[in-house]
């Protein structure tokens, strides 16, 4: 049997992968790995890793197997609609359709929409390029604004869908999803929300906001094992064809005809990812259990201290794209004067062990829009993340502004990296160090 990494530690609300992780500096010596790259890839919760161990013994084929194996396997995969259906409250007449991530689940709703698709500019591009038919909407500076903007596309043209993310990968500002909803609505138009950003760190409840579709990824949502969620309406799901073609989205096969099975089968041809899939539904139990009230207030402690404490910094710039944003999700962007993106997270990793991200985050109009074509910089949170990770950033980047920087830096086939790159990449680990 193949062993599924196991190492998590307690972080401040769960027990996730690598939060004791051991991570080489430039300098020499190691430190611990301080994760802010949760809007990424969020690590593995300990419930995920656990249900694999205990899941893999038993993988086989799933459907239609006699084996024992395969029928266990049926019934984690089957089993695990039931989580994501508890996990986001789906309505009576919604199905659990898996897929790859977010990206997929929405190019597969893409070909089943019968009409415009209104989007917003600030989408990350999953939510952007795979429209056929998109009106875009440039956001406003104000919510409420860009709200009364989506309303007037709505009313000037019948649409079929309008397709907004539930927080922005961008700055982690969340849109005020139940008012969009009653808006689409009101003018004849359903809802998808890219929950992708927003399910890690917020309660969705469909059948209570109304919400018609939802797309989110395993990987964000700490089981990070290839499996994402398209969780919608039946009837365009079931009128579209099939996403792909092949075993197990059929009833029946003859030379001359096809008749095609309803969602969810209809739309997942092909051998399943059934360990993904189980994954994922581990974590949704795991992040159902949780006290959502705490989950919140962490975070927005952690990112506040955080926000707070890098703007107290000369030189750092925040970056947010409303001033009325009604809530944020754990995600905190910024640029400092001087210095590339690239070169704030090399330096970050190299002398400080902390990861970041930098660059457009897959969002470029948005960011080419208000003058950062050269990006910025996300450190985003997650429920392993503590305080003292907090200070270590806001430290790190003080000396960074300051001048205080102990390694240079320069860049290779456009990528910047430490002059001399001292550091080895392999899962080996050095005798630790302190991590200031």
């Amino acid at each position: 049997m193949t062993a599924v990494p196991t190492a998590t530690c307690a972080g401040p609300l769960a027990r996730v992968s690598g939060c004791d992780t051991q991570v080489p500096l430039v300098g020499g010596g190691s430190c611990t790995y301080a994760n802010f790259d949760y809007a990424a890839s969020a690590p593995a919760l300990a419930q995920v890793t656990d249900r694999l161990q205990e899941l893999l013994p038993f993988y086989a084929s799933v459907h239609r197997g006699a084996g024992y194996a395969s029928r266990v396997s049926t019934d984690a995969y089957e089993s695990a609609r039931g989580s994501v259906e508890r996990f986001v409250g789906t309505d009576t007449d919604q199905v659990v359709v898996f897929t790859r991530n977010t990206t997929d689940s929405l190019n597969l709703l893409a070909t089943c929409v019968p009409g415009d698709v209104v989007v917003l500019d600030i989408e990350h591009h999953a939510n952007l390029l795979p429209w056929k038919n998109s009106r875009i909407v440039e956001a406003a500076d104000t919510v409420v604004d860009t709200v009364a903007r989506i309303e007037n596309e709505l009313a000037a043209a019948p649409a079929a869908l309008l397709a907004v993310t539930g927080a922005s990968n961008v700055t982690g500002e969340v849109l005020p999803i139940a008012e969009l909803t009653e808006i689409a609505h009101r003018h004849g138009a359903r809802i998808l929300v890219d929950g992708a950003q927003l399910t890690p760190h917020r309660r969705v409840h469909l059948a209570e906001t109304g919400v018609d579709y939802l797309a989110f990824s395993g990987h964000k949502l700490y089981a990070p094992f290839g499996a994402g969620v398209l969780v919608g309406r039946r009837d365009w799901l079931d009128a579209a064809e099939p996403y792909l073609a092949g075993g197990g989205a059929v009833r029946e096969v003859t030379l001359d005809e096809t008749v095609w099975a309803q969602a969810p089968a209809r739309h997942e041809a092909g051998s399943p990812n059934v360990l993904g899939v189980a994954a994922l539904a581990a974590a949704c139990d795991a992040l159902a259990a949780l006290d959502f009230e705490q989950v919140v207030e962490h975070e927005r402690v952690l990112a506040s201290r955080l926000a707070d404490g890098l703007a107290e910094i000369d030189g750092v710039h925040l970056l947010r794209l409303w001033a009325d944003a009604p809530d944020t999700v754990g995600i905190v962007t910024f640029t400092i004067d001087g210095h590339e993106p690239g070169q704030i997270a090399a330096y970050l990793s190299a002398e400080h062990g902390i990861g970041v991200r930098d660059g457009r985050f897959c969002a470029h109009p948005v960011l080419n829009r208000i003058g950062l074509a050269g990006g910025a910089v996300r450190a985003s949170l997650g429920l392993g993340t503590g305080s003292e990770d907090v200070e270590r950033l806001i430290a790190a980047v003080r000396q960074l502004a300051d001048g205080r920087a102990t390694w240079n830096y320069g860049k290779t086939d456009g990528l910047w990296n430490p002059v001399p790159e001292t550091r080895g990449f392999s899962t080996g680990t050095a005798g630790a160090a302190e991590c200031v």
